[in-house]
C-alpha cells in the first residue's frame, strides 16, 4: 500500500512545483556575464561531473580558469582524446584547482579562545576586484567558513559575527553586513553564498539578526541605515503573496493555507542538479523517478535545492518513509513543508523592520510591521504547535497537518519568543528527554545517515536552543547543554588542534558524519558561537 500511495501522492503534486518558483534572468555586472558553471564551461562542466574527475563535486565550479573562458571552452570542443586522465590534464592545465587549505587552520599549543582569534585572518578573505571563474566579487573584505567552503555563506555568517562581536572585531562585522547589503541591491536577496551557482536561491533570513548585532556597537541608527535592505529581502520571501487565492494556493516561497494565511516555506528558482553537487543530485533524482514513476527528475532537483536553502542539507526533516520504515532522501518533498524557523525567522524581520521605522519617526509604517509580525506570530502557534507532540514542528501543508519529525527547529519560537510559557515548559521537557546528548543538542532524534539527524551537533543550534531556553528561565537546562557543548569542543581541539563544523554528540569517541562531504575544518560558526559562550 505505502508505494501505491507515494506514486499518487507524487503524481498530484509534481506538475504544480515545476511552476511554483520562477526561473531567475541572467545578470550582468559591468561588462562582464556571471553565469553558473554549467552555462559557462558547457560540456567541459558536464564530462567533468559525470566522469567523476575530482571526488568533490564542489572542486571543479571553485576553480579558477587561468584563460580566457571562451578559449578554454573552444579548445576543450576540439579535443580528440576526452578519456578521464586526459579530462584531467586538461583541466589542470587551465585551471587554478582549489585545496582544502585545512593544514594552515593547524596552530601551536595556544589555548582554544586565542586559537579561534587568530583564525578570524586565517578565515578572513579580501575585497574581490573582479568576477573570476564562479566567484561573485564583493566590496569589502569577509569570513569564509574554511575547507571547502571558500566563500561567504549566508547564515553562518549571523553566527561567525557572535565570535567577531566578542572579540572586538566589529568593522569586519561592519564589512560584513555591507557586503550582504551589496548583494541584496545587486541581486534582490541574499545568495546562499557569493557564487554564481548559488544565485537560485537563499539561505534562512538572518540578515536583521546581523543588523542587531551591528547597532548592539554602533547605535539604534544602524537599523534605519539597513532599513531598505531589510524590506528588499522581506519583498524577496513574499514574492507572489498577492497573486495567491484559494485556486493559487502557492508561488515561489509563500503559501496560502486559509482566507488571508499566508506562510513560508523553502524553494529555488531553478528545477536542476545543483553544480556543487551535480553527481549526487542525479543519482538521487534516478532513484526516486525509479521508485516513484509518475515524479519528475526536475522536481526532485527542485526539492534538493530548497533543502539546500534550509541550510539543513540534508535532513529527515524534508523527507518521508520509505517502504521499509525509514527515512531516505530520495522521498525528499521539501516544497511541501512550511518550516517552523523560516517562519519565525521572518517574524523577527518584519519586527525588525518595524523598530527600523520607528528610529527613523515612521509610526505608520512601523504599525504596518507590528501588525504583519503579530498575524504571522498567531498562525506559528496556530501551525506549527502539536498538541499531540507537545512541542512546534514543522507543518505539511499538502497533507493539512504537522510533519513527524521531532527536531531543533522547534526551538526558535522560543529564541523569538513567540511561545506561551506553557508551551516553552513542554519544549524544555522535550529537549532535556530527547536532544540532550552527552556533547549537547542532537539536531533531530533519527539516524538516517544525513548531516542534520543524528549523531551531530551543529554551533548554531546550540546557540539556538541556549538562548531560547533562557527566554523562558530554563537557566540550568541552558547551562547544561552550554557546559556539554563547551566541553566536547575542547576535547576535540585539545586532540586535533581543530574547529570542527559538527560534532557527534551522541558518542564522544566517534567523529561526526553523514551528508555529502567530510567533516570540514575552520570553522567560521563553531568559532563564532565557542567565543560568545565561553566568553559569558
Amino acid at each position: 500500500m505505502k508505494k501505491i500511495f507515494y506514486s499518487v501522492y507524487f503524481f498530484g503534486v509534481f506538475i504544480t512545483l515545476l511552476t511554483a518558483c520562477s526561473s531567475v534572468n541572467t545578470v550582468e555586472k559591468g561588462s562582464a556575464t556571471i553565469l553558473p558553471p554549467e552555462e559557462l564551461y558547457g560540456k567541459l562542466f558536464y564530462d567533468v561531473q559525470n566522469k567523476e574527475i575530482f571526488s568533490d563535486s564542489k572542486t571543479f565550479v571553485d576553480a579558477l580558469p587561468l584563460k580566457d573562458v571562451k578559449e578554454i571552452r573552444e579548445v576543450y570542443y576540439n579535443l580528440q582524446n576526452k578519456t578521464p586522465a586526459s579530462i584531467s590534464a586538461f583541466v589542470k592545465r587551465n585551471f587554478n584547482i582549489p585545496g582544502t587549505g585545512t593544514v594552515t587552520y593547524r596552530t601551536d599549543s595556544s589555548s582554544i579562545n586565542q586559537h579561534i582569534s587568530k583564525l578570524w585572518n586565517v578565515l578572513k578573505r579580501p575585497a574581490d576586484e573582479e568576477i573570476s571563474g564562479t566567484l561573485i566579487p564583493l566590496p569589502n573584505q569577509y569570513i569564509v567558513p574554511g575547507g571547502r567552503f571558500r566563500e561567504i555563506y549566508y547564515w553562518d555568517s549571523y553566527f561567525t559575527m557572535l565570535g567577531l562581536q566578542e572579540d572586538g572585531e566589529v568593522e569586519t562585522i561592519r564589512y560584513m553586513v555591507d557586503n550582504f547589503a551589496y548583494l541584496i541591491n545587486t541581486y534582490g536577496f541574499i545568495p546562499n553564498g557569493n557564487r554564481t551557482y548559488y544565485l537560485g536561491r537563499s539561505q534562512p533570513p538572518f540578515f536583521a539578526m546581523m543588523v542587531q548585532v551591528l547597532a548592539e556597537e554602533e547605535g539604534g541608527e544602524v537599523y534605519v541605515q539597513y532599513l531598505e535592505e531589510m524590506l528588499q529581502e522581506y519583498e524577496f520571501w513574499m514574492a507572489g503573496a498577492s497573486e495567491l487565492s484559494a485556486s493559487n494556493p502557492e508561488q515561489r516561497r509563500v503559501v496560502q493555507l486559509g482566507e488571508y494565511e499566508i506562510l513560508n516555506r523553502y524553494c529555488d528558482d531553478k528545477p536542476q542538479p545543483r553544480p556543487e553537487s551535480y553527481r549526487e543530485d542525479v543519482k538521487t533524482a534516478k532513484a526516486s523517478v525509479a521508485k516513484f514513476p509518475k515524479r519528475t527528475k526536475e522536481e526532485v532537483y527542485r526539492n534538493l535545492r530548497a533543502g539546500a536553502e534550509s541550510g539543513w542539507d540534508f535532513s529527515s526533516r524534508w523527507m518521508d518513509k520509505d517502504a521499509a520504515g525509514n527515512f531516505n532522501l530520495y522521498t525528499i518533498h521539501t516544497t511541501d513543508i512550511l518550516p517552523v524557523d523560516l517562519n519565525s525567522l521572518l517574524y523577527n524581520l518584519e519586527q525588525t523592520i518595524a523598530h527600523a521605522y520607528e528610529v527613523d519617526g515612521k509610526s505608520s509604517e512601523a504599525e504596518n510591521f507590528r501588525k504583519k509580525a503579530e498575524e504571522r506570530k498567531e498562525l506559528i502557534l496556530k501551525y506549527f504547535w502539536s498538541t499531540e507532540d507537545q512541542f512546534f514542528m514543522d507543518y505539511n501543508f499538502r497533507r493539512n497537518k504537522n510533519t513527524n519529525v521531532l527536531s531543533l527547529a522547534g526551538l526558535y519560537p522560543l529564541f523569538f519568543e513567540i511561545a506561551t510559557a506553557k508551551q516553552a515548559s513542554a519544549v524544555a521537557e522535550k529537549v532535556e528527554n530527547v536532544f540532550l546528548k552527552p556533547g549537547g543538542l542532537v539536531t533531530t532524534p533519527n539516524h538516517t545517515g544525513q548531516q542534520w539527524d543524528a549523531p551531530n551537533g551543529w554551533a548554531p543550534l546550540q546557540w539556538i536552543g541556549i538562548k531560547g531556553l533562557r527566554n523562558y528561565n530554563k537557566t540550568a537546562l541552558a547551562n547544561e547543554i552550554k557546559n556539554r557543548w563547551l566541553q566536547l569542543n575542547k576535547n576535540v581541539y585539545r586532540h586535533t588542534y581543530k574547529m570542527l563544523e559538527k560534532y557527534n554528540v551522541e558518542d564522544l569517541t566517534k567523529k561526526s558524519g553523514g551528508g555529502e562531504y567530510p567533516t570540514q575544518d575552520g570553522f567560521g560558526w563553531t568559532n563564532g558561537v565557542y567565543q560568545k559562550l565561553s566568553g559569558e
